[in-house]
C-alpha cells in the first residue's frame, strides 16, 4: 500500500506519527516544515512537487479554502479527505479516484488517541480505518450529515475542552495554587474521565460524585447559573453550520 499525504500542517503533521510505518510519501512545498518534517519522521519519503496520484491511497490534508488551486494528475487508488465541510461531490469534481472516503481526526492524533470519523464508499472502508486506527478510534458513519456533527464534537470541541481547562486553571491560580501545578492536575483528571466515561454515563458519573450540600452541587449551581449547557450546545450547532458552509 503506497500513500501520499498532500499537507503537513498542523493535522497533517499529527497524523504522521501513526502513518510514519507505511510506505508514505508527504508532499511538502515548504522548505522549512520538509526539514522539521525530515528531523521529526526520517523513514518518510519529501517531496516538493505533488506526483502523479496513480496506485496511491491519497489522504488530502491541505487547507479547505485551498483546494480550488491545487492541481493533481493521475488517478489515485483511493482518496481519503479530512478537509472539513467538502463533500464527497466536490472532491469527486476536483480529484480522480477509485474510492472516496471523508475523514475528521483530530489533534489528539499526536499522541495515537484521535476519535476519527469517516463515511464514504464502503470498498475502501477497511482499508482507511486500518490506516487511521494507528492514531487512535475510528467511527465509520453513514452519512455526510452525520460526519458534519461529529466535525464539531470530535473536531472542534478538543479545543473548547482546553478552554474549559484554562479556565478550570484560571480559578486555581485565583485561590493560590501554582499555575503549572494546576496544569499537571487537569492533565491527569482529563486523562482519568475519559476512562471513566467509557464505562459510565455521564449523568450517572455526575451524580456520583455529587452528594448533598457539598462542594460539587455548590460549582454545578454556579455553572448552571452561567448558562454552561446552553453555550456547549450552540456552540455545536455554530460549529456544525459553519463546516456546511466551507
Amino acid at each position: 500500500m503506497k500513500l501520499l499525504l498532500i499537507g503537513a500542517g498542523n493535522m497533517g503533521g499529527a497524523m504522521l506519527c501513526g502513518l510514519q510505518n507505511y510506505d508514505i510519501t508527504v508532499v511538502a512545498s515548504h522548505k522549512t516544515r520538509a526539514q522539521e518534517l525530515a528531523l521529526l519522521y526520517p523513514t518518510i519519503k519529501l517531496t516538493d512537487t505533488i506526483p502523479s496520484l496513480d496506485g496511491y491511497i491519497v489522504i488530502l490534508a491541505i487547507k479547505p479554502q485551498s483546494l480550488e488551486a491545487l492541481h493533481v494528475s493521475g488517478t489515485a487508488h483511493g482518496l481519503i479527505s479530512i478537509l472539513a465541510g467538502v463533500t464527497l461531490a466536490r472532491l469527486k469534481e476536483k480529484i480522480s479516484a477509485k474510492l472516496y472516503v471523508r475523514a475528521m481526526p483530530n489533534m489528539a492524533a499526536l499522541k495515537g488517541k484521535s476519535a476519527t470519523s469517516l463515511c464514504g464508499d464502503e470498498a475502501l472502508k477497511q482499508e482507511a480505518m486500518g490506516l487511521l486506527e494507528s492514531i487512535g478510534k475510528c467511527f465509520w458513519l453513514s452519512s455526510e450529515k452525520e460526519l458534519d456533527i461529529a466535525t464539531a464534537l470530535a473536531g472542534s470541541a478538543p479545543a473548547w475542552i482546553a478552554l474549559v481547562a484554562e479556565a478550570l486553571s484560571d480559578g486555581a491560580v485565583n485561590l493560590g495554587l501554582k499555575r503549572e501545578l494546576s496544569y499537571q492536575y487537569l492533565a491527569q483528571l482529563f486523562e482519568g474521565v475519559g476512562v471513566l466515561l467509557q464505562e459510565e454515563h455521564p449523568a450517572l458519573l455526575k451524580d456520583k460524585i455529587t452528594s448533598p450540600e457539598g462542594t460539587t452541587i455548590a460549582g454545578l449551581a454556579k455553572l448552571e447559573e452561567g448558562g454552561v449547557r446552553d453555550s456547549f450546545i450552540k456552540a455545536m450547532q455554530s460549529a456544525y453550520e459553519r463546516a456546511q458552509k466551507l
